[in-house]
């Protein structure tokens, strides 16, 4: 969905609010446009095959479904986008909307993948949340190092340090396993 969102907000258009930074394009926006439509169905589709019979993991497959699409869809990044849009035209008070912006398009995003990482991992619901939470801790602090959700105070360094320390914290359970690659994920 990031990849597709991606696409569509970089689509070659003229009637953009504000302006984007120049992304090369390699094809006209029909291609791009359908492209970025084609992949998170494509994406499902290639989830729903991955059931392997002998593992008997269906319900891991179809609630890692469910938790993609509640990420993504009307109540997820997509209402993040459309609270995005529709503070470009306002030009109203962003503080607030950037935030919930941020959440909708980054920190749940991330809490969602590291959540299908701990469900597929067979991890059981204590772990799926650690991880969730975990996931939830490096989406701050990637929308606030991506400028989403900058406070005007400038402390962005000492609440994602904060905020490291915290999604470190969530991963203590995980003690004696190898967590040193997703720990990596919260380092600026």
């Amino acid at each position: 969905m990031h990849a597709a969102t991606f696409t569509h907000e970089n689509l070659p258009v003229q009637d953009r609010p504000r302006p984007k930074p120049e992304v090369p394009h390699k094809f006209g926006p029909n291609v791009e446009l359908l492209t970025g439509d084609g992949i998170l169905p494509f994406g499902l589709e290639l989830l729903a095959r991955s059931m392997d019979q002998a593992q008997n993991d269906p319900d891991q497959i179809l609630r890692v479904i469910v938790e993609i699409t509640r990420a993504i869809g009307s109540q997820g990044m997509i209402d993040g986008r459309y609270r995005e849009l529709e503070m470009d035209l306002s030009q109203g008070n962003t503080g607030r909307v950037m935030d919930y912006v941020c959440e909708k398009k980054k920190v749940e995003l991330h809490a969602c993948g590291a959540a299908c990482g701990a469900i597929l991992g067979g991890g059981d619901e204590v772990e799926i949340e650690k991880l969730r939470k975990y996931g939830d801790y490096v989406g701050m602090i990637h929308g606030m190092l991506n400028g989403i959700g900058k406070n005007k105070e400038g402390l962005i360094e000492e609440k994602t340090e904060r905020l490291r320390i915290l999604a470190l914290k969530e991963l203590e359970i995980f003690k004696g396993k190898n967590v040193e690659l997703i720990s990596s994920l919260c380092s600026a």
